[in-house]
């Protein structure tokens, strides 16, 4: 059975267990784990993860290898790649024009780019989601945040226009809805928003720490008295929010 692209991203072509993809990039790969499976589900392919920090998953098949390294400094790499995938790297891309030009310069002819990435802004079609609310203003502080520290949050639904900019072609643009709870009367998405807010009730704090404290001085005390509110929203039954994916 296919796997449902609102719940498992990466599943271009190239992702399937039976494409024949030589040389894969995993940008930003974080724990390491999508380089990982991938490295599993296709023994033939090479696999390479690359992050600022250090990745040492405690199982790595041997198709696969992780490197520390820079995705803003020159791409050296002596041969192209299949397939590079990136997630989550909004805010911390400087240039995205730039980082599309690289990842064109560094694929073989016909090869893929695929892009994951989480809008920044919840949206409600019903305006349950009022613009003052400590959801939303945390979101705008943390929008502001990335614009000061020089790695402006970009919009999803703008990547196409940039990756044709840079050569690419047959760009195209998948918008899921990720449900804030489960508010919606579709189980499907029940299940998912109960998933998604489990991740953002725990990870919000990760998410809006440093940018409150850095780029505009709050101290942890003040965040976490907002966040107080912000979870608040989240797991309010009645605000029907979502983020576009």
């Amino acid at each position: 059975m296919p796997p449902d692209p609102e719940q498992q991203a990466g599943a271009r072509a190239s992702n399937e267990p039976n494409s024949d993809v030589k040389r894969v990039l995993d940008v930003g790969t974080g724990s390491g784990i999508w380089a990982v499976e991938f490295g599993e589900e296709h023994p033939n392919a090479e696999v390479v993860g690359i992050d600022l920090s250090p990745t040492m998953p405690q199982f790595v098949p041997a198709n696969v290898r992780f490197e520390n390294d820079d995705l803003e400094e020159e791409w050296t790499w002596s041969q192209p790649f299949d397939y590079i995938h990136s997630r989550m790297m909004n805010s911390s891309v400087e240039d995205w024009k730039t980082y599309a030009k690289k990842a064109f310069d560094n694929l073989t002819p016909g090869g893929f780019f695929e892009i994951n990435e989480i809008g920044l802004f919840p949206r409600s079609d019903d305006e349950t989601l009022p613009p003052d609310s400590s959801l939303s203003k945390c979101i705008n502080l943390m929008y502001k945040a990335s614009i000061i520290s020089g790695r402006p949050y970009q919009e999803p639904s703008e990547l196409v226009a940039i990756l044709e900019s840079v050569g690419f072609v047959d760009a195209q643009l998948s918008l899921f809805k990720w449900p804030s709870n489960p508010w919606p009367k579709d189980p499907k998405y029940k299940d998912l928003g109960l998933w998604n807010n489990a991740n953002l009730t725990s990870g919000f704090e990760a998410l809006s720490l440093g940018p409150l404290t850095r780029a505009h001085g709050w101290n942890q005390e003040e965040v976490q008295i907002l966040l107080v509110d912000v979870r608040k929203d989240l797991s309010n039954q009645n605000i029907h929010a979502y983020w576009p994916m």
